[in-house]
């Protein structure tokens, strides 16, 4: 499956979820349950996820379709799949609840389990973040399209680093993962994909996750960020993994803007 093909149609779904998301979102008559995995699913991400599985399965229908609200797939069924797509029909389902407007949708699409592209779309603002492997990062607003670069730290500013951060974590653990705390400067947002895509633009330095995310949470972002120059790996700088293991779940995460800074150096223990 060459994505050039479908990222048009793929952005297409994921604003026609969006539009679905932000009319529940907006007249705030949204049903909300606890899943089995004790977090929030609410009406909007149901809806959300119905028209993008119905919309990708008509586009590609031999493409299988890996979402968050319909992932109790057995390894065995996944590793047969050199191609999927990998879907979080509403990113911030905490932030939706919370009237917040930081959630976005993001799609996914994996080969030899490596993203190589992702849609993250952000309803309330209408801005899209896409890349395809080898092509760049792009960030598009209405008829409006630039091109994305992350922040290339100099040596100079590495004691001074914009750290994105939820508004759903306390501050402090992250600042404890680093050498130079005192050096850091919080940009509080909230959604994953969101503050992964502030990274990629070049809005901050790094974007730490310290807490449970699915696969879901990072595929679309992770290509986003690597086309703009920087990376998204765990805690230990170690590349993440994509349907390599029974767990969907991922590892704590840090996303950089650059990988020719010294991470390592920075982060307390690497």
């Amino acid at each position: 499956m060459k994505p050039e093909i479908v990222i048009e149609q793929a952005i297409e779904i994921a604003i026609e979820a969006g539009n679905a998301i932000r009319e529940i979102y907006q007249a705030g008559n949204f049903k909300r349950e606890i899943k089995s995995d004790n977090t929030p699913v609410t009406s909007a991400d149901l809806a959300a996820h119905n028209i993008i599985c119905a919309r990708l399965a008509e586009l590609t229908p031999d493409i299988p379709i890996l979402s968050e609200e319909d992932a109790d797939i057995p390894l065995s069924v996944r590793e047969t799949w050199s191609t999927y797509w990998l879907v979080d029909p509403l990113d911030g389902t905490g932030e939706f609840i919370a009237g917040s407007g930081d959630f976005s949708v993001i799609i996914a699409l994996v080969e030899h389990n490596r993203p190589i592209m992702g849609i993250v779309y952000a309803p309330m603002t209408e801005v899209c973040y896409y890349a395809i492997a080898g092509t760049g990062a792009y960030k598009r607003e209405g008829a409006e399209e630039v091109r994305i670069t992350s922040t290339q730290l100099a040596a100079t500013e590495q004691n001074h680093l914009r750290i994105a951060v939820s508004r759903r974590q306390d501050p402090q653990k992250v600042l404890n993962l680093f050498s130079d705390p005192q050096g850091c400067e919080l940009v509080v947002l909230g959604g994953a994909a969101l503050k992964s895509c502030l990274v990629a633009e070049g809005q901050a330095d790094c974007y730490v996750r310290l807490g449970p995310t699915g696969e879901w949470d990072t595929g679309a972002a992770q290509i986003i960020v690597e086309e703009a120059g920087g990376a998204l790996v765990d805690i230990d700088l170690h590349p993440m993994t994509y349907n390599e293991r029974d767990t969907l779940e991922n590892p704590n995460f840090i996303v950089v803007g650059t990988e020719s800074v010294a991470w390592n150096a920075l982060l307390v223990g690497q």
